[in-house]
């Protein structure tokens, strides 16, 4: 094979709690993961030259920066690999935003490198590139619409839930670092529930306005301190009549969960005139 294309999902928080900081640096997360329709798309192609990242995304780097890069890179040179590769990137999913764009497109080359290089990894190893990484790209190796996420977010348990929820993502056009967002953040202040656990039976029996109403981020009094007019965004999407509404992430992301798939359409005309990126999205 000398050529593949992969699409590359973003993903939602519907929880995310932060437990406390570890010896390494980062901090223990317990958070459930929802793949989202929207995508990014990466196209492969064998070369005899080197690694070439393509991107016409002003804000996507095509260096050692970049993840894709990183992967093919650290492939390449693990496995002695005498071929290159071009791969190009066709962005939809908003850059810094909370919704995984990176890690997703990382875990697509980690998957097409394997069979454009004949690499033959097994679940284990790919996964284990996954986990050096980043924090979320090991999620995006499981074919899976709903998993638990712990550790950095790299410890994955497939939840089996047929769920399909439809959401309005509203993406306003700002950069939110995650290391400044938990960096600012008070553990101190953090509510010591287990979120998860309340969330996830409403989850399960598509109970929309308890799972609305469960929806929560530990991360979202850190974003509000660093964007506070974030916080009007959250008010009117409640006001417009979303179900629930979060924070996604590090943000600066918010998503509204809508009845169904003519309610989200409805919130969207609501606010596509004001925002650019305004998305209408649903389990995939």
């Amino acid at each position: 094979m000398n050529a593949l294309t992969l699409k590359s999902f973003a993903k939602l928080n519907l929880v995310l709690d932060v437990l406390h900081k570890r010896p390494d640096g980062f901090h223990e997360l317990r958070t459930i993961f929802e793949r989202i329709d929207l995508h990014d798309t990466l196209a492969f192609k064998k070369t005899s030259k080197d690694i070439v990242i393509r991107c016409l995304h002003p804000h996507v780097p095509l260096g050692p920066k970049n993840l894709v890069y990183r992967i093919a890179r650290k492939l390449k040179t693990d496995f002695a690999v005498s071929e290159g590769v071009e791969i190009t990137i066709q962005k939809r999913i908003p850059v810094a935003a909370g919704l995984a764009g990176g890690s997703s497109n990382a875990a697509a080359a980690l998957e097409g490198l394997n069979i454009l290089w004949n690499l033959n990894l097994s679940r284990k190893q790919l996964m284990e590139y996954a986990a050096a990484v980043g924090s979320d790209v090991a999620f995006f190796l499981y074919d899976t619409p709903y998993a638990l996420g712990e550790g950095r977010g790299e410890k994955i348990k497939v939840l089996g839930i047929k769920t399909k929820l439809w959401h309005v993502l509203v993406t306003p056009r700002l950069k939110v670092y995650t290391k400044d967002v938990f960096g600012g953040l008070n553990l101190k202040l953090t509510k010591k529930r287990d979120d998860v656990s309340i969330l996830l039976p409403f989850l399960r029996e598509n109970n929309l306005y308890s799972l609305g109403s469960s929806l929560s981020n530990d991360l979202e009094p850190s974003i509000l301190s660093l964007k506070p007019h974030l916080g009007r965004l959250k008010e009117r999407l409640l006001d417009a009549g979303a179900v629930g509404v979060c924070f996604s992430g590090s943000g600066p992301s918010v998503f509204a969960l809508a009845e169904s798939q003519e309610h989200a359409q409805g919130l969207r005309a609501k606010f596509d005139r004001r925002f650019s990126q305004v998305f209408v999205v649903s389990t995939c």
